[in-house]
């Protein structure tokens, strides 16, 4: 549930560094005492105002009893303070902006797990889960796990440091406490390894409102990411969509983003670009951010009418049902239903299948020139 405080946060101590790495674009710097990344400024524009709805601030304040995934937030930017908590107002004032649909804060900060230094983030579960990669985000297992007191880590950390699922691990921060490893995903935020709930955060003195998360669909997340950075003050903001046609895996050898999706997606239709698919998704929800019912009833990130959906839908990732809000059924439903169209035949039986999923040259023309870009881009 999002809520906006009358008032910050109380001022906590502040824990060990969080020092954001892996990203290219920050030039990583050690404060004692606080919270630092640094990077390297852009431009001085910010995002041009757009129609979406003003944005909606949720500030983390605790644990609850895990609530089911309802739909999957594409992050945009990452910013994470130089020092100290990042201010309440201005964070408010970050959700205010017309072009931001959603913001959520999270504490972090570094903390030892198997002698290494980790950066960590304290989080509400049923909130957070929304925020991370699809195959992440439907781990119900690993967010129940964490909201029982465990810690979850990234696929790549747990390899690292020969961590086991099951198996407790002291977690070393202002408190020692013995936390019970559940599980592993990709958690999509650069320099991030570790997930533990807002209770251990507080004990290990993890730093309040150090880390806020952006989603803005349709603005330029170059732009963003400046604008993020200006609005906040003394924060490192990252463009996460700096390697965001890269395919992470989730530890059960599915795709963990919307491009990896794709492609695997078009495999179920052999001739079918993927990239077909990738505009179409960009067309109709721009990769999942605009997942909601449409003004004609469709849904979910392929924007399926439900009455399509019933004849089309497919359980894609076998979890034994098919959920049109679902990326990872309804990404291969798209492909089905472009292939029963023809459009594995290429050519004019390719922009007929097109015309069939949306009923308008003009669109046909939009997503057939878009998957020409992506196939430029990317091939």
């Amino acid at each position: 549930m999002r809520t906006r405080p009358a008032a910050p946060p109380p001022r906590r101590r502040p824990g060990r560094p969080l020092l954001i790495a892996g990203a290219a674009v920050l030039a990583v710097t050690a404060v004692t005492g606080g919270v630092v990344a640094a990077v390297t400024a852009g431009g001085e524009s910010g995002p041009a105002a757009s129609d979406p709805p003003r944005g909606q601030v949720t500030t983390i304040t605790e644990e609850s009893r895990l609530a089911p995934l309802r739909r999957v937030v594409p992050p945009d930017v990452l910013a994470v303070s130089s020092g100290a908590p990042i201010e309440q107002e201005r964070i408010d004032r970050l959700g205010r902006n017309r072009a931001v649909r959603e913001v959520i804060t999270v504490a972090g900060g570094a903390v030892q797990l198997q002698g290494r230094s980790v950066n960590a983030l304290a989080v509400d579960p049923s909130a957070f889960r929304s925020w991370t990669p699809p195959g992440t985000a439907k781990k119900t297992d690993l967010w129940t796990a964490l909201a029982e007191g465990g810690f979850v880590v990234s696929t790549g950390a747990a390899k690292d440091l020969r961590l086991h699922a099951g198996m407790p691990y002291p977690v070393v921060g202002r408190t020692s406490p013995n936390l019970t490893m559940g599980g592993t995903g990709a958690l999509g935020l650069p320099g991030i390894d570790l997930l533990v709930g807002r209770k251990a955060g507080a004990d290990m003195g993890l730093v309040d409102n150090v880390a806020v998360l952006v989603n803005a669909p349709g603005v330029d997340p170059a732009k963003l990411a400046e604008h993020v950075g200006r609005t906040l003050g003394q924060v490192s903001a990252v463009n996460l969509h700096e390697d965001k046609h890269q395919v992470a895996g989730d530890g059960s050898g599915r795709p963990a983003d919307y491009m990896g999706l794709y492609r695997e997606g078009a495999k179920r239709c052999p001739g079918l670009s993927w990239t077909v698919l990738a505009a179409i998704g960009q067309v109709e929800s721009d990769h999942g951010r605009n997942a909601g019912v449409s003004s004609a009833g469709a849904l979910g990130p392929m924007q399926f009418m439900p009455a399509t959906w019933k004849s089309f839908g497919l359980d894609g990732d076998g979890d034994g049902k098919a959920d049109i809000m679902n990326p990872y059924d309804a990404i291969p439903s798209a492909a089905k239903y472009l292939c029963d169209h023809g459009a594995a035949g290429g050519g004019q039986a390719l922009y007929k299948a097109v015309w069939h999923y949306n009923h308008a040259d003009w669109y046909v023309q939009k997503v057939l020139g878009l998957a020409r870009a992506y196939q430029a881009q990317y091939g």
